[in-house]
């Protein structure tokens, strides 16, 4: 996915010069600052992860800053979306890389599962246990063991609109779900729909549901959900269903309608709304959203293009999904004293500053300087997903096997599709999303 802007790094280079291995921010191996030592020179470690593009460019730069202060030299491998598979048969042949950046909790659970992982040194676990909320530690733990470090975070609570259309139709950004419903009647109203919505890609939906149903049911019922240890047939997945449904089924809320919305993929949603001729006045998803309004359709980020947080629904607390990439460290690759070090120098605030400045990128490290992102709606959601804490919940369905969760035609994605054609029945649809969450889940 494209993501979020670039900027020069003025401000925090000289402070990477000084602080890249500070012992103090768990660097490990990583040489402390001034000691002129390279120890791993001659050294190679191989990262494996999804980016291309801008994303694998930005991440570059981190590698790259690694290699500056260690000597270690780093290859980096596109392996596509189905990591699971490229990283199998990359074991499976005999040329494992050292390192991956696994994007979602339940292929990380899988690797773990699967005997793939080692577990991570003390000082990156220390520094992490420092630094970060506990929730993303526990995200990166299996059987109580710490195998991912989750270095990039994402936050998939975020509402983006154009300024000029809500204030053409005379309302303001809202704190209540209510609100929310209301004001996207008075824009329609206006003459232009309220939301562009990107149901061709399914992944969106779940977003949808997610945001509502950690609000609506609160966390302890969220994580039971992701788990499957209430099922999808519950009350309050009706309840969320429900009131995704009421806006789904709004006259003239989505752009295109029903049909249109499901023919609509997400990069296209974001043109609906920021393109040169508009047919929608906001769309949902996160952080990410951004990078494509400025980076395709030249907006200025805070100026035409900004964000409200996903509101309270029905007298919950206002919501925050996250998703992120976890380092993990396999068994079989070939310098595990350079992947650890790698390690402990992503653990470090210094090292999410080198993309932060980037943009595109947030990190839920709580030493990361807000003053290293590229713009102050960068370090408004960042700072917010810090500010979160424990209360930040992973995607859902990235916590789901792939199967339920994650693959095109099947699963949620299908199901919520599904919904998005006809929601007039949710029991219905919530007794799908159970049968499919079963089968899934026991052969998971």
């Amino acid at each position: 996915m494209m993501r979020l802007q670039r900027r020069t790094v003025a401000a925090c280079s000289s402070a990477l010069a000084l602080a890249l291995g500070a012992t103090a921010c768990g660097g490990g191996d990583v040489a402390p600052a001034g000691s002129g030592g390279k120890n791993l020179d001659g050294s190679k470690v191989a990262v494996a992860g999804v980016w291309s593009g801008t994303e694998q460019k930005n991440f570059r730069k981190v590698l790259d800053a690694f290699s500056e202060k260690t000597g270690a030299k780093v290859e980096f491998i596109s392996t596509g979306d189905n990591v699971s598979t490229v990283i199998g048969s990359k074991i499976e042949g005999g040329n494992a890389p050292d390192v991956v950046m696994v994007p979602q909790v339940g292929v990380l659970k899988q690797f773990a599962q699967k005997g793939w992982l080692q577990p991570l040194g003390k000082k990156t676990e220390q520094t992490v246990t420092d630094n970060f909320a506990p929730v993303w530690k526990n995200y990166g733990t299996v059987d109580g063991t710490f195998y991912g470090l989750y270095f990039k975070a994402a936050h998939k609570s975020t509402v983006w609109y154009s300024p000029d259309a809500l204030d053409q139709a005379g309302v303001k950004p809202p704190k209540t779900y209510a609100e929310l419903l209301k004001s996207s009647a008075t824009v329609a109203d206006s003459g232009l729909p309220a939301f562009a919505v990107a149901g061709e890609d399914g992944w969106t939906l779940t977003d949808w549901f997610e945001n509502i149903y950690l609000s609506q049911a609160g966390p302890e019922k969220y994580d039971a959900l992701a788990a499957h240890k209430l099922p999808w047939t519950d009350p309050s997945v009706v309840r969320a269903l429900t009131t995704l449904g009421e806006l789904f089924a709004g006259k003239d809320l989505l752009a295109g309608g029903r049909p249109g919305a499901l023919s609509t993929d997400f990069p296209s949603s974001v043109g609906q709304v920021f393109g040169d001729d508009p047919e929608a006045a906001m769309v949902f998803e996160g952080d990410f959203v951004g990078s494509i309004a400025k980076e395709e359709y030249g907006r200025k980020i805070g100026e035409d293009a900004t964000f409200f947080p996903f509101p309270a629904v029905d007298g919950g607390k206002a919501p925050v999904v996250s998703g992120g990439d976890a380092a993990v460290v396999l068994k079989d690759g070939r310098n595990r004293k350079a992947a650890m070090a790698l390690m402990d120098f992503l653990a470090t605030p210094e090292a999410a500053e080198v993309w932060a400045a980037e943009g595109g990128f947030l990190s839920p490290n709580k030493k990361t300087d807000p003053s290293a992102y590229g713009d102050d709606t960068a370090r408004e959601i960042a700072e917010s997903l810090v500010e979160a804490g424990d209360t930040v919940r992973f995607d859902m369905s990235d916590q789901a096997p792939a199967a339920f969760g994650g693959t095109k035609g099947m699963g949620e994605w299908k199901i919520l599709q599904d919904f998005l054609r006809d929601p007039a029945d949710p029991k219905d649809t919530a007794a799908a999303l159970e049968a499919a969450a079963a089968k899934a889940f026991k052969k998971n």
